[in-house]
């Protein structure tokens, strides 16, 4: 069979299990992007863009940071990301996928452990297929199952440095982990604790930083800048050596063309701004906790409730793109996940509670949902 003929086929076949994907515009009020702040629009990134441009910041790189790509923007942002965030070092790159991929390909040893929740990103699991290390999946946010699954591996045999990866908020779950309690059982082990701090920057913690700043164990952190930062990049933080390794060995990071000056100026402002204006956690937090208490008012089934990402778990593929046409059709734009973003029988409408919606607008929503989900179960 030709590959257009097979391929063909393979998307009828999504299309027939209502899995079929499209690129679809921006239509309606944003209950479906990462902008948790409302910053990528805002006039803050706006102006910040402006002066970046009036004092010759280039907009490309023009090659890779270890050739001539390298720029005292992006320096600078790391810089300020280590003491925004509290860690030795810092490096900046593409996007938050690339900076996964490239830490967990190119830390752990052939002899060491990564020891993952089931649930961590795909950009985790990438950087482990090619990576060296062995690998150990344990129960979602469970860390008796990770102390187990640890205690296994040592009693087969195992010896190296053990990597424990979490996150922090879980980007289809929305739930947090118990942080506290998988640093501890780094601290016990002398583990490295990695944790995606994706959906939690600009959300929680002091000035937004998240939650991995302070915790009692080695920490190697990701922050990305696309989604509360309203800009785009990732940043890794950890000790300097760890930093060191990543611009010496990791492939993703030597063999790609280096972000543009003009996004690290960008991301500069986003966290200057989260240092200045405590108004937009402040307001964040004030919308998160609407959104759950409108989702407890009307009892709206299978959610979880614990961060601005509240997942409505329906089930079935064909009834959760319904539901989600539905609600677009009313002025609301979210989105229906399916398999294999999430496992099988959990397909849902990720409610996203952005910085671009009013109090006002997220009672609409989970009005409309409520009456959609009496009238058409």
């Amino acid at each position: 069979m030709k590959a257009a003929d097979r391929l063909t086929s393979l998307l009828q076949t999504l299309k027939a299990r209502h899995r079929h994907r499209a690129l679809l515009p921006r239509a309606g009020l944003d209950f479906a992007s990462n902008d948790y702040l409302g910053l990528a629009e805002s006039g803050v990134l706006t102006l910040a863009a402006q002066e970046a441009l009036a004092r010759g910041v280039p907009l490309g790189s023009g090659g890779s940071r270890l050739l001539r790509g390298n720029h005292p923007e992006h320096e600078a942002l790391e810089a300020e990301a280590a003491a925004f965030f509290g860690a030795e070092a810092a490096l900046y790159m593409g996007g938050g996928f690339q900076a996964n991929q490239a830490l967990f390909s190119t830390l752990p040893a052939a002899e060491d452990l990564i020891l993952h929740d089931e649930l961590v990103h795909a950009s985790a699991h990438e950087g482990m297929r090619i990576g060296r290390g062995q690998t150990r999946a344990f129960a979602h946010n469970d860390p008796d199952a990770a102390r187990a699954a640890l205690r296994d591996w040592r009693d087969a045999g195992g010896t190296g440095q053990v990597w424990i990866a979490v996150e922090s908020v879980y980007s289809m779950e929305g739930d947090v982990p118990p942080l506290a309690d998988f640093a501890q059982l780094a601290a016990e082990q002398d583990a490295i604790l990695v944790v995606d701090e994706a959906h939690a920057t600009g959300v929680f913690g002091p000035r937004g930083a998240g939650f991995a700043h302070d915790l009692p164990c080695d920490v190697l952190s990701l922050h990305t800048c696309g989604k509360g930062l309203g800009a785009s990049g990732g940043i890794v933080l950890g000790d300097k050596v760890m930093i060191d390794t990543l611009i010496n060995r990791a492939r993703p990071f030597i063999f790609a063309t280096a972000p543009a000056p003009f996004a690290a100026a960008i991301v500069r402002a986003a966290l200057k701004a989260l240092q200045d204006r405590p108004a937009l956690v402040e307001a964040a937090q004030s919308r998160i906790q609407h959104a759950h208490a409108e989702a407890r008012r009307l009892t709206i089934p299978g959610t979880i409730l614990q961060s601005q990402i509240i997942p409505v778990i329906l089930g079935a593929d064909d009834r959760t793109m319904r539901h989600a046409q539905a609600l677009q059709d009313n002025g609301f734009d979210v989105r229906g996940i399916r398999p294999p973003t999430v496992p099988r029988g959990q397909s849902r409408l990720r409610l996203s509670i952005t910085g671009n919606v009013s109090h006002a607008q997220i009672t609409d929503l989970f009005e409309t949902l409520n009456q959609q989900l009496q009238e058409t179960p």
